[in-house]
Formats: C-alpha cells, structure tokens, sequence
C-alpha cells in the first residue's frame, strides 16, 4: 500500500476571465422530439448571477486542467459536476489514458486537503479509516485517523481490494462519518472521492459489489484521444518528458468555495414536471424485460442532482429536459444489469438508456 498526501495553497487571483465552451451530450437525442422551449422551465427569480460566476469558476478549473491534459472534456466536466453535488465518481477506462492524472489535476484545482491511496489486495479496511492503537505513555488508547480523512480522496484501482476493504468504504461514502468502536468521527467537509479502475486486466481484480457500485454518483467511462489531441499530446511532451507542466497547475476554488458551490445548486430550480420526467425515466428501468435489475430511488435523486449541476455548468438557474438526458446515462450505467437474453445479443447499457429516453415523453 502507498499513501500520497498533498495540500494545495490558497488559489491566486486570476484577472483574465475564460471564454464559455459549448456543452456536449453524451446521449443521443431523437430528434423528433423536436426543440424544447428553455424559458418555460425557467423561475421568476433565477439564480444568473451564481450561476454565472460558477460557471466562470469552471471553466478556470478545465483551462487549469486543460495544461497538461488534452481531450476528456466531456469526462473532466462530469467528474466537475459531481464534485459540486456532493457525489463521487468511479473512472473506468484501459491503463494510460491518464484517468489517475485527471484526478490529481482536479484535486489541485481546490485548495484542500489530497489523499491517493493504492489499492492492493493485502490492503486492509483498518489502512483506510484507521485504528485504535495503545499509547504506552498515558496508558490509554487513542484514535489514528487512516487516509480517508481528507476533502479529495483519490483511490487507485479500487477493483484490486477484496471485498471486505472495499465494505469500508460503504459508510463513509454515503454518510460522510466512519464508526470505530462505538464511536463516530465525521469526515472535513467538503469530501470527494473519485475511485478508478481497469475494465480489460481481470487476474488479481475483485468486481465490486452493487452496493458500492451504487454509492457512486457517476461512472464515466474514459476514452482514448482521437487523431488530432494524439498529436497535440505528443508536441506537449515532446520537451517535457517528466511532467513539469503539473507544476503550473495553481488551485482555483478552496474548501469553503465549494461548500457554497453545493448549497448554491441545491437552490437550482427544476420544475414538477421535470421531477415526473425523472422518476418515470428509472421506473421504465424497473419494468423493462431488457434488465434484469433496475435503478434505485438514489439513481432518481442523482439524476435530479447532476441535471441541477449540469445547469449551472451552462451558466443557468434551472434545470432543462436536456441536462436530465445529459446526466441520465453517467448515473445509471453502473446500476442497471441487462438480462441474459440482451448479455448474449451484445446489446449495451447506452443502448437500453437511449432507448428509454426516445420512450419517455419529453416535458414542453
């Protein structure tokens, strides 16, 4: 097992301000649907001004990101999202594709506390919430906090724990506490887990269970670089064969920034319709003969969250039918397990999700 600890400094005063990007989807749209007119889920009173300044903070987030790696901006902008809701992110993606480089990059964006941890099959649940140990001096026992207690906690290649390591992060992961005889010690807020893992190696892997699978918010799959960001890569790091170009990534945002962050995306509005749009979306997943399990009431109440992010990410107050299509497949490709009939067809998890939303009627 290897700890690797790092706290970021107090971010500097920027005094360019970064051009707004266009938002991708990640699914695809029918478009008989047809356009979605955005002003009538919009409040009397919205929050713009919020809105707009996370926005802004974002984008300084990506550029900072953005110096070292190219390309993932779709995956970057997720993993952002889930950092201001409160959830965590499991990364999967083949080795070297700089999944473990993009959450150390994220982290170093806040000012916070850092904690990686590697995962190994040896490793034990006491290695990450800690133990009681005897202090032989004042004849007395005292608590050693493990490395989950941090703000951002980078687990590397959580699949190689046994089971029993990766329960330890049950409750630490959905109640922010963990519990050691008897006591309780809760986690610095804010606290932000991103867990990566390798799909392809299986030899000396664990699959993760469906209830640690579920207290993610996203899984977010990372690709390879197309033709163009290749070639950028490799002029980037033609002359910096040891990264030199981390360095120059300086913090944007601190702990207490981003405490506010999440309470200003708790007062995103979203309207009723949209919360029906929500449910009736997971409960075709839960009556659907292409699955064998579907989501849960947390896959619902995510959704609603990451479309709240995802609104603030474009600069509004509210929430629109596209960002609930947007964040629908990040939080539910974890939880649904297709049926053996679908398994053997090869059909996948994408294709059940862009179906039920073609399904679904869209609110106007």
């Amino acid at each position: 097992m290897s700890l690797e600890n790092e706290e970021n400094k107090t971010p500097k005063p920027e005094s360019e301000t970064i051009e707004n990007q266009p938002i991708n989807t990640n699914i695809e749209t029918d478009e008989s649907i047809g356009t979605v007119d955005t002003e009538k889920f919009s409040p009397p009173d919205s929050l713009s001004a919020e809105a707009i300044e996370i926005r802004e903070s974002i984008q300084k987030i990506k550029a900072e990101i953005g110096k070292v790696i190219i390309g993932q901006t779709e995956t970057i902008e997720l993993m952002i999202a889930a950092m201001i809701t409160n959830g965590h992110v499991l990364l999967e993606g083949v080795p070297g594709i700089a999944k473990t480089l993009m959450s150390k990059l994220l982290a170093r964006c806040i000012a916070a506390d850092f904690t990686r941890i590697q995962f190994t099959p040896d490793l034990m649940p006491t290695d990450i919430v800690g133990t009681t140990i005897f202090d032989m001096k004042r004849s007395e026992f005292y608590f050693k906090k493990g490395p989950i207690f941090s703000n951002v906690v980078l687990i590397d290649e959580i699949n190689r724990a046994p089971a029993k390591t990766q329960a330890a992060l049950m409750e630490v992961m959905e109640e922010e506490q963990v519990t050691i005889d008897g006591e309780t010690y809760k986690m610095p807020p804010p606290f932000f887990v991103v867990a990566t893992q390798n799909p392809v190696e299986q030899e000396g892997t664990y699959k993760l269970p469906e209830a640690q699978l579920d207290r993610f918010m996203f899984k977010l799959i990372a690709v390879y670089p197309d033709v163009n960001e290749e070639e950028a890569m490799l002029k980037r790091f033609s002359t910096d064969f040891y990264g030199e170009h981390e360095s120059h990534v300086v913090p944007v945002i601190d702990a207490a920034t981003l405490v506010r962050y999440r309470k200003t995306v708790e007062a995103v509005f979203i309207k009723d319709e949209l919360l029906r749009y929500i449910a009736e979306i997971v409960s075709h997943t839960r009556n659907n003969s292409d699955l064998y399990l579907g989501a849960s009431p947390r896959a619902s109440i995510n959704i609603m969250k990451a479309s709240k992010a995802l609104a603030l990410l474009a600069g509004r107050g509210f929430v629109t039918p596209d960002d609930i299509k947007r964040a629908a497949y990040p939080v539910l490709n974890h939880r649904l397990i297709l049926s053996y009939e679908r398994e053997i067809e090869g059909v996948s998890v994408k294709e059940i999700v862009e179906g039920l939303l073609r399904k679904v009627e869209v609110p106007r």
